[in-house]
């Protein structure tokens, strides 16, 4: 069989290597890197079958990892209501009403994005708010971060509840005080909305995650660690990975895929680990990753959970998803079979509950080299941060999320735990394991925004000037770096890509921008204008 041999030169490609930090040109032969160096080096070895890219002096790197994402939600999400420009809750009414006129036979209407903080009325929607839309279509309009959803009382009624209906292990069902339900629920309490909905097949599955990975391409990504089976109810995740299978060898869909697989309950982990699911078990192009477990909730819901209650309240401390004894029992379970764990913890009561099950689980079986993983790590102190370094554990952080938490920080934590929350630079000046991400479709999994975040600490409008928190600004290598050999290394891979080197594969991003010495307040503007996987341009601008 004829080796495929392509030649990229004429660029200005960052390598994110020491040795070798800045080259010109890369040579690949079936998908692999062979070597990199000068334009004039690299062009002697070009026969008549090598093909030549030209990339006219623009700027190289690897290509972008999002360490946390959902790439089944995200394609499910852009054929949902998006709920993301409402300001008020008569936008989130009109928004809704306008998607049924233009969808009138839909069965169930679910929409994604509102976000109240910064509305004059901070209340959460509620039945009574989608009633005006729709009292015979049953609706499910999901808060920004996907933690609260509110329902309308057609979903209410088919879903069961009623003001008999108990409390949800886990989760929430909010009720007034007369005891009826208000049509809010939150974390685990939405497992009886899945039952409910009419249920996708591993066709459906598959063309939401194809519909993902167009957009994931077009922002230079082309690994993605991503947590699928929340979309679809316990135990139904064989459909995810059916999807999956499904896409295998399909030239539309060449994006990395490393699985942080949700499963919600011991016996269901256990029925995962009997079919011999593993850490890093599959091929180069699909891999199960992790364990994934959701600890606490959201900072804005005010269901993450604190060591110490939230600013302006005596009691409330947030959610705790479970037990001490149950989340060790999970993470030490994983352990024994081989899985490692990735827990998603925004509060600094959470981030200690993981790593006190992180901890258990190593001393009762040890094993080599096994790199569990925090998602968020958003509100931290020293001694936590300390913590994670002993034990090894990764950041999976999402620095654009700053464009929305620095404004509500201070008035959920009070000024001292502010400031020692967010803290990525602290993170990598320890020697932790740091990778960037986005949690998309919590926000969009665009890599220059989270880039510019992390560099400038300031928000998507440039608020405010000097940056926030700027003590943890990070130079414009270190937030590329995160999104590369960072994600790199969560999933085993330093030695197979996060950086351009000989014998790694030949995934790049082509930007328009030099990000490495541009005004660093144009780096959020910076677009891709190609994105190659395995030497081949799989998406193009």
């Amino acid at each position: 069989m004829q080796m495929k041999k392509i030649i990229y030169y004429n660029g200005r490609i960052f390598t994110m290597e020491k040795s070798m930090p800045n080259a010109e040109a890369v040579a690949i032969r079936d998908g692999i890197i062979v070597r990199v160096g000068s334009t004039e080096e690299i062009m002697k070895l070009a026969d008549d079958d090598t093909e030549l890219f030209d990339l006219e002096g623009k700027t190289v790197v690897p290509g972008f990892c999002d360490s946390h994402m959902h790439m089944l939600p995200y394609g499910v999400s852009l054929s949902l209501v998006d709920l993301s420009g409402a300001e008020c809750m008569d936008d989130l009414v009109r928004l809704g009403k306008e998607f049924l006129e233009k969808n009138p036979s839909i069965k169930w209407m679910q929409g994604r994005g509102w976000n109240t903080d910064g509305w004059k009325d901070t209340r959460i929607p509620d039945r009574r708010d989608l009633d005006k839309i729709s009292e015979d279509v049953p609706i499910a309009f999901h808060r920004v971060c996907g933690h609260l959803i509110s329902l309308n009382s057609k979903a209410l009624e088919i879903m069961g509840i009623d003001r008999n209906t108990p409390p949800y292990p886990g989760g929430d069902i909010f009720k007034d005080d007369k005891g009826e339900p208000t049509g809010v629920i939150a974390e685990a309490a939405k497992e009886l909305m899945y039952a409910a909905m009419p249920k996708y097949t591993a066709e459906d599955i598959r063309d939401f995650i194809k519909a993902a990975g167009k957009r994931v391409l077009s922002y230079g990504i082309t690994t993605v660690h991503t947590d699928d089976f929340t979309e679809l109810s316990a135990g139904e995740y064989p459909k995810v990975l059916e999807a999956y299978k499904l896409l295998e060898g399909d030239s539309e869909f060449p994006v990395r895929i490393y699985e942080q697989s949700l499963l919600v309950n011991k016996s269901l982990l256990e029925k995962f680990l009997d079919e011999g699911h593993h850490t890093n078990e599959g091929e180069a192009r699909f891999r199960i990753g992790s364990l994934k477990i959701l600890s606490d909730g959201s900072l804005g819901g005010r269901t993450a959970y604190l060591n110490r209650p939230y600013e302006g309240s005596t009691d409330n401390y947030g959610i705790a998803t479970m037990s001490q004894e149950e989340l060790n029992d999970l993470v030490l379970t994983a352990q024994e079979g081989g899985l490692m764990s990735t827990m998603h913890c925004i509060g600094d009561g959470a981030m200690r509950m993981c790593l006190d099950a992180i901890e258990n689980a190593e001393l009762k079986c040890p094993r080599p080299d096994m790199r569990h993983s925090l998602v968020h790590c958003q509100i931290t102190d020293p001694y936590l941060l300390k913590r994670c370094y002993d034990l090894n554990v990764v950041a999976h952080v999402q620095p654009a999320f700053i464009d929305s938490d620095m404004h509500i920080a201070k008035e959920c934590l009070g000024e001292e735990r502010e400031k020692t929350s967010y803290q990525w630079k602290t993170m990598m000046d320890l020697g932790m394991h740091v990778d960037f991400g986005s949690d998309c479709p919590v926000i969009e999994c665009n890599v220059m925004e989270g880039i510019y975040c992390a560099v400038t600490r300031k928000d998507l409008k440039g608020y405010p000037d000097g940056g926030w928190l700027p003590d943890q600004k990070l130079p414009v290598e270190d937030a590329v770096y995160a999104y590369t050999m960072g994600g790199a290394y969560a999933s085993y891979d330093e030695g197979r890509k996060g950086s351009i080197r000989k014998g790694k594969y030949a995934d790049m991003a082509v930007l328009d921008t030099d990000i490495f010495s541009c005004d660093e307040d144009k780096i959020k503007d910076t677009k891709v204008l190609m994105t190659i996987i395995d030497g081949d341009i799989v998406y193009k601008r």
